[in-house]
């Protein structure tokens, strides 16, 4: 068996000289001796290091003679097994031998080449001047001081500089700086978030100041619909937040001291903390204001609160307590069981959800028109809106016409029906049907009539015919009476009262009003309960028999919210057996900068980066004083 061996040396010009020469044998030995088939004058290498053989298979099996290791292809081992089809890299000191097959003579070829200068031997030099920089370098004064000379130039000056050339344009609406590298940038404490990333190169966009903390103003220049101040009397906010005691109040003091207040947004939304996005809020934010707050500020009139599952105060809907012409009243009450509203209608949930009544049966009587062929369903009538959050108005014409219908007359096939949420047009359609249905006029009252002798017959047919005139006009008023009264069409669903219009018939029917959202100051949303069915919360839509019943949910008993939501914390509550407990802390509902929104809230992204749903490092809290 042979093997080819390249030894690579470098001429002090640069030009590789290769010395290659074939070795007879079985086994290949590698080490410092001169013995060695591959030698390499390395102190770094045992004099007989490592040796090679071939198996039968074909397979390079290098092992270690001693205890000292080698290299494969950057990993240390004292034994390997290579493939030479594959090759590899092997490192013995400051030498790297390259294994392959020689492309003409197809030996195994071992190119032996270094990388490292050799170990000095010289055993009279010193070790600390063999291997110092003396003489190679400035001393160290003279490194020392010009080392902060260049700190100095690329970290102050050059950034300085940078900031000042750019700085016009921090008061220049929607005005940016060139997307490239700028000096100041070098200041930076770490990267942005992910809402802010477009800013990583305009630092000015927010530092408007050098050396000033970042303002509220710099925050609302671009925020300006999507933030604004949780309680408008900032130092009150403050002061539900209690004072610091301690080392808290200490660093308060400092702050302010330098130009850095307490309250300002920077305050929670901390930056360059990583490229992560905005976690939601703790409820531990939330509480360390509500929780007692009373007790800080005694003329407020917001409950405490602490924790959805054990503390906190209940709901206070917003029900329609009367009209004022068209328009609704609203009034904010406590929720009751027995909390009504007035929204003018006498429909009852009861007798149409019912599975036995008439209305059953004539549900049964048209199959494929409704959610369910045996009876009344919920979504029959409440469509939600685009969203999925709340319920559209329910429309008569939609929603009730197939039952309670308008029709008063057929022409043909053709339906004449009164025009709805229009009395007074509902009393001239009667009005006109029944003038338009008058008798016609006796021949013998027409300039064409044969003379009679005597005006006995002739006066007789003009009264019978005036009373005959007469007689409708009376009809449709009767009509109009009927439709308005008891067990008519207006009358069985709307509140009608007498204090109409002569156009109206004196009747006034009074407006409608549906409520489409009840909890103003918190957000609740039908997209996230569509797989609930709506009796689990609304649990007496069932047996309602009045169209006022607010069938709306409070915050306890059967279909109140902790039947399912436990609090922040998860908490056990004793009061209600909680069969699939959801942990619900204050930003499920609520949000900071309330608007007419929902809560942010991370997205639900499974592939998300592991960095998008860690939370930035929670920023120091003020301990507050018991009371």
């Amino acid at each position: 068996m042979s093997f080819l061996v390249r030894q690579i040396a470098l001429k002090s010009s640069g030009e590789e000289i290769v010395r290659p020469s074939t070795i007879e044998g079985d086994v290949l030995t590698i080490g410092r001796d001169a013995a060695n088939a591959i030698h390499l004058p390395d102190l770094a290498v045992d004099p007989r290091h490592a040796t090679v053989t071939q198996t039968a298979e074909g397979s390079l099996t290098i092992e270690s003679v001693g205890t000292q290791p080698f290299e494969v292809n950057g990993r240390s081992t004292t034994q390997a097994m290579l493939d030479p089809a594959v090759g590899a890299e092997l490192m013995f000191g400051g030498h790297r031998i390259a294994i392959s097959r020689d492309d003409e003579s197809g030996l195994l070829a071992f190119t032996v080449r270094r990388v490292e200068a050799v170990s000095d031997s010289a055993e009279d030099k010193d070790i600390t001047t063999a291997y110092t920089l003396k003489g190679l370098l400035p001393g160290k004064r003279m490194s020392a001081w010009t080392f902060a000379v260049l700190v100095l130039i690329a970290f102050l000056a050059f950034p300085i500089y940078s900031y000042i050339t750019y700085k016009p344009l921090a008061m220049q609406e929607k005005a940016r700086r060139p997307d490239s590298f700028h000096a100041d940038q070098t200041w930076s404490s770490g990267p942005l978030s992910l809402a802010h990333k477009n800013l990583g190169k305009d630092c000015q966009a927010c530092h408007t100041e050098a050396f000033v903390a970042v303002t509220d103003n710099a925050c609302l220049t671009c925020h300006t619909k999507d933030a604004h101040d949780h309680v408008a009397d900032k130092s009150r906010l403050l002061k539900a937040r209690g004072e610091p005691t301690g080392m808290a109040a200490i660093q308060r003091a400092f702050a302010t001291a330098f130009n850095r207040p307490a309250g300002r947004c920077v305050d929670c939304h901390t930056e360059h903390e990583g490229e992560g996005a905005m976690p939601a809020t703790q409820q531990k934010f939330c509480a360390d204001c509500h929780n007692g707050m009373k007790g800080r500020l005694p003329d407020t009139k917001i409950a405490d609160a602490a924790d959805f599952g054990m503390a906190h105060p209940q709901f206070k809907p917003m029900i329609i307590s009367g009209m004022d012409g068209d328009k609704p009243l609203f009034t904010r009450t406590n929720w009751t069981p027995a909390l009504q509203e007035n929204n003018g209608l006498k429909f009852t949930h009861g007798q149409h959800l019912s599975k036995t009544n008439g209305i059953a049966q004539m549900v049964r009587r048209m199959p494929g028109r409704f959610a369910e062929n045996d009876a009344l369903d919920c979504k029959d009538c409440h469509k939600s809106d685009a969203t999925g959050t709340r319920f559209k108005p329910v429309v008569m014409e939609d929603s009730c016409q197939a039952c309670h219908s308008l029709s008063f007359d057929q022409v043909g096939g053709t339906f004449r029906t009164l025009r709805h949420g229009e009395p007074e047009q509902v009393v001239a359609e009667l009005r006109s049907f029944y003038r338009g249905g008058a008798p016609s006029r006796p021949a013998n009252l027409s300039g064409l009539a044969r003379r009679v002798p005597g005006d006995a017959a002739l006066r007789s047919t003009a009264a019978d015919y005036a009373r005959a005139v007469r007689f409708y006009p009376t009809r449709a008023e009767q009509a109009v009476a009927q439709v308005f009264s008891n067990g008519g069409m207006c009358y069985d669903c709307h509140t009608v009262t007498r204090g109409g219009t002569v156009a109206s018939g004196g009747f006034a029917v009074q407006p409608v009003a549906q409520n489409d959202r009840y909890y103003h100051k918190g957000w609740f949303d039908h997209k996230a309960h569509n797989k609930s069915d709506c009796a689990d919360c609304h649990t007496e839509a069932g047996t309602s028999s009045k169209a006022s019943d607010l069938l709306v949910p409070g915050i306890d008993g059967k279909g109140g919210c902790r039947s399912c939501h436990v609090g922040g914390e998860g908490a056990k509550l004793s009061t209600v057996s909680v069969k699939d407990p959801v942990d619900s802390s204050c930003a499920m509902c609520h949000s900071y900068h309330m608007d007419s929104g929902a809560p942010w809230a991370p997205a639900k992204d499974k592939k998300k980066d592991v960095r998008q749903t860690v939370a930035v490092a929670e920023r120091p809290r003020f301990p507050v004083k018991p009371h």
